[in-house]
């Protein structure tokens, strides 16, 4: 069975939720990643993300300022969380239903990676050739 594990991304860039999302997006374009994994203040926190997609509808559609807004305003928190030990196809199901195309990957409350649609069909196009 393959396993979230197997597919997820290890290394997450993080974010504070009151970074502004000007930082966000100087971070995101830095890195090369299109998402941010929202980092939580206290234990009993949730994670959140911050995609391309909720910068589109925050900035664009809504016209709001980049230095103007913290992360926090635009992310969304919390962010649906499975453990590395999920199956592939549980995991790719969940994505299914809720229109969703990353999923937080923690162990123990706490994170260990990112699985995003691209990485589940690339293993899988791979598998092909």
């Amino acid at each position: 069975m393959l396993t979230v594990k197997d597919v997820m991304v290890p290394q997450v860039v993080t974010i504070s939720p009151y970074s502004t999302l000007r930082e966000a997006l100087s971070l995101m374009k830095e890195r090369q990643v299109k998402s941010l994994v929202v980092e939580r203040q206290h234990a009993h926190d949730a994670y959140g993300m911050l995609s391309y997609r909720e910068l589109l509808d925050t900035v664009v559609a809504q016209e709001g300022d980049v230095d103007l807004l913290n992360v926090y305003d635009a992310a969304t928190i919390p962010a649906i969380t499975v453990n590395e030990d999920l199956s592939v196809r549980q995991a790719a199901s969940l994505m299914s239903r809720y229109h969703l195309s990353r999923l937080v990957v923690v162990e123990s409350n706490q994170l260990v990676g990112l699985l995003a649609m691209n990485d589940i069909l690339a293993r899988l196009m791979g598998e092909l050739t």
